[in-house]
């Protein structure tokens, strides 16, 4: 699984960009791609425009797609997985609320792009792959990165980290048909569940808050995820 919009096939295990183009060409392009897609589109937590004014998009693609890294759409990372669109990573995070302190669990590391915005925003982020391959490139990635506070584990997102929890805030960056019971029950009191719902095709980001052991729903933006593989979500294609 991985954070996503629309899916397509690419490759992986990518590396430094390529030399055609500066480290200077993409502070600008990433600077441009906050002030345009993301300040102008309504994001106002000024710590989640800094962290995606801080992490370089361009190294959580592969090389060939380095160029294309601010544009405004999601990119296929392979495994028939995709980064998200700019706009959707910064709206995650936005809605999530974090101070800073905060214990973070992702479902769907990817390439480990939303992992590491959300790292510059809480104290500590543990994210879980069912694709073992993605899961050991976002690993590595981070670890080159210097992104030191994210854990990456392989497994079933649809069950969470229970030997890890209770987490205060957790996101789920691919599309479940209803809400994992194993995530709820992982939420801290307080805690904020972000993840969108509906079914394989279109969904609506929703985020649910849990209060006295209550659950309040709220819906946000309507969107495209790959879908949540797993115990609670979809089956694997041919299974």
């Amino acid at each position: 699984m991985s954070d996503s919009q629309n899916s397509s096939a690419g490759g992986n295990g990518f590396h430094p960009l390529s030399s055609a183009t500066t480290e200077g060409d993409y502070t600008l392009r990433r600077q441009a791609m906050v002030e345009r897609q993301l300040r102008k589109r309504g994001i106002r937590d000024e710590r989640v425009l800094a962290a995606m004014l801080s992490v370089p998009r361009h190294e959580f693609v592969p090389p060939e797609l380095a160029g294309e890294a601010y544009d405004d759409r999601p990119l296929a990372i392979g495994h028939e997985q995709t980064i998200s669109q700019p706009f959707m990573v910064a709206a995650m995070a936005e809605a999530l609320q974090l101070s800073g302190s905060e214990r973070v669990l992702e479902i769907g590391a990817g390439s480990g792009y939303q992992a590491a915005v959300l790292s510059l925003l809480a104290r500590e982020v543990q994210t879980v792959e069912t694709q073992e391959a993605l899961a050991v490139s976002s690993r590595e990635r981070l670890r080159r990165l210097g992104y030191d506070n994210v854990r990456v584990h392989v497994g079933d997102g649809t069950l969470g980290l229970a030997d890890q929890a209770p987490f205060d805030a957790i996101v789920v960056t691919a599309a479940a048909p209803e809400i994992p019971p194993p995530l709820v029950t992982q939420l801290a009191e307080g805690g904020r569940l972000l993840l969108p719902v509906g079914t394989a095709e279109e969904q609506r980001l929703l985020r649910v808050e849990k209060r006295g052991g209550e659950l309040s729903t709220r819906p946000l933006h309507h969107c495209r995820f790959v879908p949540l593989i797993g115990q609670y979500g979809w089956k694997p294609s041919g299974g």
